[in-house]
């Protein structure tokens, strides 16, 4: 299978000045999927526009006919499994059934505590996507819904006619601890990781590639134990947040490099940031345009 390009386009430019313009731009560079960050505001661009997730994606799928959309990610930070699922099955009937959900536990960031709670420990938020993801699991696949977690509950809760996607849309689980890589494994039609955190600053590209293949054995492991074969998930790599960079992005070339090393991983898809002047996702348009048109056919 050829490797897929997919982009990421944040959501802080306003939809009649220029917001509009890249998910269309994204459909006629041929990029596979346009995904979106799903915070209510993230890092550096905390003090600026910033706009919602889902209303942007339902936009985005009326602009748009073929490429796919989706989070990337979803966490149960702000997020209830119930309202989430009534969104999804919406967006997913908007869009002619062209959604994948991205899906993650969340972090300690603006979102962990915007609703005026503590924020939860690396534990807690482990317990609650370990709810989180079955539960809305449910919810995209059956009719009516009666569950009572420790953190998580519905009465009766409707999801007619479900999702256009069947059973339901896909879900992208993004983890890397074992917890996680269990859920990515039972739910999963496809796991995403951004690398090791910890090799970001000191890290080298080679330390980085040694750590990825160290994720993607435990995912097969994960696999393995319920039953489930691992070349059946796709493995996304969201780039940027590896040692790497923004290098892949200064040529073509070097992007044909870098996607080639980890697609011998098995990784069936890369993403990349929509180039953003004046911020760590900055990279040069034209070479962007020119990856997004050109490097598919290199990698196939």
């Amino acid at each position: 299978m050829s490797l897929r390009l997919s982009t990421v386009i944040l959501p802080y430019v306003r939809w009649h000045e220029g917001g509009r313009s890249a998910w269309e731009r994204a459909e006629q560079l041929g990029f596979h999927t346009a995904f979106t960050y799903d915070h209510l505001s993230w890092r550096s661009f905390r003090d600026g526009p910033w706009f919602g997730a889902v209303p942007t994606l339902t936009a985005a799928a009326a602009v748009t006919d073929r490429i796919r959309l989706g989070t990337l990610v979803t966490s149960p930070n702000f997020r209830h499994p119930v309202t989430l699922a009534k969104e999804l099955i919406s967006l997913d009937d908007i869009s002619g059934g062209r959604i994948t959900l991205g899906i993650g536990a969340g972090g300690t960031g603006f979102d962990a505590t915007a609703l005026g709670q503590e924020p939860w420990t690396p534990r807690e938020r482990a317990d609650r996507f370990g709810e989180f993801v079955p539960l809305l699991d449910r919810l995209l696949t059956e009719d009516s819904v009666t569950y009572e977690g420790t953190h998580y509950s519905a009465h009766e809760a409707r999801n007619i006619p479900g999702c256009v996607q069947r059973p339901r849309l896909p879900f992208a689980v993004a983890a890397t601890g074992p917890r996680g890589l269990k859920l990515a494994a039972r739910h999963g039609q496809a796991w995403v990781t951004t690398g090791d955190p910890k090799l970001y600053e000191t890290g080298t590209p080679e330390e980085s590639l040694q750590a990825l293949r160290a994720q993607t054995e435990k995912l097969a492991d994960a696999c393995a134990a319920v039953g489930r074969d691992v070349a059946e998930l796709d493995k996304v790599l969201l780039t940027g947040f590896t040692p790497d960079r923004g290098r892949p992005l200064q040529s073509l070339d070097a992007f044909v490099d870098f996607a080639g090393r980890h697609a011998e991983l098995g990784f069936t898809d890369i993403v990349i940031h929509w180039p953003i002047p004046d911020s760590d996702f900055a990279a040069d348009e034209k070479v962007f345009e020119q990856i997004a048109l050109e490097a598919p056919a290199q990698l196939g």
